[in-house]
């Protein structure tokens, strides 16, 4: 049985960050986020996402079989990367599927130029 609450605290204390921190990041009251992460309260995906763009994870993150400390140690990722990404999927959430493949073709076409 998944533990988000568990999962939550895992990656926030690895981020070296309080609760507090997540409050002035999110707008969720620290007491709110304790609930959470002791199992007291199951947040929304709305309010899932919010904690992850604090922590600066993919929000898939919260769901991934492996542990914490392991599946972040073996991401490839700079901070500036995962800011980037976050913003993107914050963002294409918003898009159809045609907007979505035009942004990939975009950024395929941008990435093709750099490299030159």
């Amino acid at each position: 049985m998944m533990k988000i609450g568990t999962t939550i605290r895992a990656f926030r204390l690895q981020k070296g960050l309080s609760q507090g921190d997540i409050e002035k990041k999110t707008g969720l009251l620290r007491c709110y986020l304790s609930r959470v992460e002791n199992g007291h309260t199951v947040p929304s995906l709305d309010t899932l996402s919010k904690i992850a763009t604090a922590l600066d994870l993919p929000i898939s993150q919260f769901f991934s079989e492996e542990a914490p400390g392991r599946s972040l140690s073996t991401q490839k990722f700079s901070d500036d990367e995962l800011r980037f990404l976050t913003q993107i999927r914050r963002y294409s959430s918003n898009l159809n599927e045609s907007d979505r493949r035009l942004l990939l073709a975009m950024v395929k076409k941008f990435a093709a130029t750099a490299t030159r």
